[in-house]
Order: C-alpha cells, then sequence, then structure tokens
C-alpha cells in the first residue's frame, strides 16, 4: 500500500511537471518554464459602411527619435500586435530630447573637427532658429516603412510642429513629403511649409494645458488662414467634446490617436480596452485611398468605448454593428427582440424609464418591444455633438 502511494504520488509529481515545465526542441537540458508563444495579434471587428472598409489607425505616436521611450521598430510591431492597420510617423519637428544621450553614445563616431550638439531649444525656451534641425526628420519614416512590411502595416509621414503648447498649440502634418522642409523659425510658417508640401494638418490634443477651449490668439489665427484639416477629439485619455463642434464649424475630419510615448500596454492593456485609433473609411489602405478618406471626412474617433463623430456616419456604423430580430409575439402584441452585436464594440444603450442596458462586444441581449412608449434607443457612449448622443429606432 506505501509503495502504491508513492507510486501515485511520483505519477502526480511528474504530470505537474510535464504541465509547467517544456523541454527546449534543441537543447535537452534545458526546460522552458511555460510553452513559448508566437505574437498574437488582436483582431477588431468593425463594421463595412457604404461600400468602405474600416482601417484602424493611429495617427499620432512617438519614438525615440523624439521624446518616445520605444524604438521605431517596436513601434511599428506593437501597433500591428495592438490590432492597427495604420500607423503615422510623427516625432516631434523641435522637441527631441533623447539626442543629449546619442551625442554622448557616439561621441567617437563625430568626424574629426566637428562637434555634435543638441538642439532640443523648445525644453529649454531658447528662441527658434534654423539650428534646430540639424539631423534627418525623414529618416524616422524610412526606418518605419522597413519595420511595416513584414506587417502589412501602412505608413503615413509625418511630423508634429512642437512649439509652447500654452502659447502656440500643437500641430501633425501629416502626408508630408520632406519634413526638413517643414521647419521655420516661426510657427505659422512651419504650418504653411507643411501645407505647400501637400500635408494635411491636424490640431493636436486642443485643452491640454489650457484652462478651457477658447481659442488662443495663435490658434484663431491658423483656423482663420484656413491652414487645418483636422482635429484630435481624443487623445490618449482625454476626451473633448467641444472639438466636435469645432470640426463641424470648421469642416474638420476628427481623429482618436494615442500619443503613445511608453507601451502602449501600460495604457491600454493593463486595462483591458483597445488602444485609441481613428477609424478611416477607405477602398483599401494605400496612401491615396486613405488620404482620400480623410479628406471626405469618413473617420471615427475610439476612445476606451467612446465612439464620436459626424451623426451620418455614426448612425451607419451602429446600424451595421448592431441587428435586432423579433421572436415571439404575446397576447398583447409585444414582441421579444433580440440586439446582436456584430462588432468588437461595447455599446451603452438606454430607453427612456428604463435602466442602462449594456450590449457587449460579440453579444447578444434580449429586449421587449413597447406599443405605449417610444422604442427608441440612445446610444449612451457615442458622441455626435458637444452634449449630442446617437438615438436609433429600430422599428421593433
Amino acid at each position: 500500500m506505501k509503495r502504491l502511494t508513492l507510486f501515485f504520488v511520483a505519477l502526480s509529481a511528474t504530470l505537474s511537471l510535464s504541465a509547467q515545465y517544456y523541454q527546449d526542441a534543441v537543447n535537452k537540458d534545458m526546460l522552458h518554464i511555460r510553452q513559448p508563444r508566437t505574437l498574437q495579434r488582436v483582431e477588431i471587428d468593425l463594421p463595412v459602411v457604404d461600400g468602405y472598409t474600416p482601417y484602424k489607425a493611429d495617427l499620432h505616436n512617438h519614438t525615440i527619435f523624439s521624446d518616445g521611450h520605444l524604438t521605431m521598430e517596436a513601434r511599428v510591431r506593437e501597433a500591428w500586435a495592438d490590432g492597427l492597420d495604420v500607423m503615422a510617423v510623427t516625432e516631434h519637428l523641435e522637441y527631441r530630447p533623447h539626442e543629449k544621450n546619442y551625442v554622448k553614445y557616439l561621441k567617437g563616431y563625430v568626424k574629426k573637427g566637428a562637434e555634435a550638439k543638441n538642439y532640443n531649444f523648445v525644453s529649454v525656451n531658447r528662441p527658434a532658429s534654423a539650428d534646430a534641425i540639424n539631423v534627418d526628420l525623414n529618416y524616422p519614416v524610412e526606418v518605419a516603412r522597413k519595420a511595416a512590411k513584414m506587417y502589412d502595416l501602412t505608413i503615413i509621414p509625418g511630423i508634429e510642429i512642437t512649439r509652447r503648447e500654452g502659447e502656440y498649440s500643437h500641430f501633425n502634418a501629416l502626408f508630408t513629403t520632406d519634413n526638413l522642409a517643414v521647419f521655420a523659425t516661426e510657427t505659422i510658417e512651419s504650418i504653411r511649409n507643411a501645407k505647400k508640401q501637400g500635408a494635411l494638418v491636424m490640431h493636436n490634443h486642443p485643452g491640454w494645458t489650457h484652462k478651457d477651449m477658447k481659442m488662443t490668439k495663435f490658434e484663431k489665427e491658423v483656423y482663420k488662414e484656413g491652414l487645418l484639416d483636422g482635429i484630435e477629439i481624443m487623445n490618449g485619455t482625454e476626451f473633448y467634446p467641444q472639438a466636435i463642434e469645432r470640426a463641424k464649424k470648421y469642416n474638420l475630419f476628427m481623429s482618436s490617436n494615442t500619443d503613445v510615448h511608453y507601451p502602449s500596454a501600460e495604457r491600454y492593456e493593463r486595462y483591458g480596452a483597445l488602444r485609441n485609433m481613428t477609424i478611416i473609411y477607405a477602398k483599401d489602405k494605400s496612401l491615396a485611398s486613405l488620404r482620400e478618406a480623410i479628406e471626405a471626412r469618413r473617420t471615427l474617433a475610439l476612445s476606451f468605448g467612446t465612439l464620436a463623430g459626424d451623426e451620418e456616419l455614426v448612425r451607419k456604423f451602429f446600424a451595421a454593428a448592431v441587428t435586432a430580430c423579433k421572436t415571439e409575439v404575446d397576447q398583447k402584441g409585444r414582441a421579444q427582440v433580440i440586439l446582436t452585436n456584430h462588432s468588437s464594440v461595447e455599446w451603452l444603450l438606454s430607453r427612456e424609464g428604463e435602466k442602462m442596458m449594456i450590449l457587449e462586444p460579440k453579444s447578444s441581449i434580449i429586449i421587449r418591444t413597447r406599443s405605449s412608449k417610444s422604442n427608441a434607443i440612445t446610444v449612451l457612449n457615442t458622441w455626435c455633438g458637444e452634449n449630442q448622443h446617437l438615438v436609433y429606432d429600430f422599428n421593433l
């Protein structure tokens, strides 16, 4: 009996070990503490609208080429794993604090008689000067495009014009052709230079560091001159409902971006949230098609389950994402209805006089039709204006 007990103890230990440890395929003397896994991409289901495909994009992020903390190659890999299809390269035009580390590290590579300098003038509030550009600002785009080939990710070339926020604000120039030609000592001239080469300019985080959403004197000048094409409705965890009204007033595309500096998992994955994204409805993900879609304002902003954009496009998105199916009808003529969410977006639904309902991604819920009251449903996590949510009627 004692031997039998020892046998089962040994067998149990063996099974336990084999379930946790894995012998290496090459080195038989090496164990893996867990089974190695290949990189997993998050697949995000979003509805097709009017025959256009929804491409998930991040139009604002940073790497070690400015003030980010990942290499460009790592940022591209991360974007693909997070479920994105498109990534814009938007390093800071004038703000590159990592250069001081590069200068010291690369000291031995500087040609004899040349002096390596750090031109991060914004951080020390030095006046802008032509000396600020002493690096190849097109190189990050080159590195990104090379890395993106492995992941079938589209790279939009760009640069962030980054003067002192409280006074000038920040702007992303997208679809640039030469980032070196953007810089000018005057901020507005930098924006004009970007426009001259055909770039689309986006107003970044319009309320960041401000006390309210009132425009600064400089912002008024930029808007009045018609230099802007888009605006961030969402940036990281920030959401600016008033910016929706501004977008409608000035005919700007709306976007949601990470403005990520550290690994994206720190802000999104640990909270079980999808990464911020600008949903671009385009024919395909070529630069020409993406640009056409953005200029046509076929974009939606998605951040932490909140969807914002033009009301018509939000309505079409929701109508394609959620379907209703009537089931049995009782003696009073009331039908039971199944609402099915085919998308990866969670919906917060409300009917007058009832508690809020949550329709989770890829799920269904049951509701009943009402003959005496309206069956219109307010989608609380959609924003089509500063204080406007989508109201949708399934005609139940």
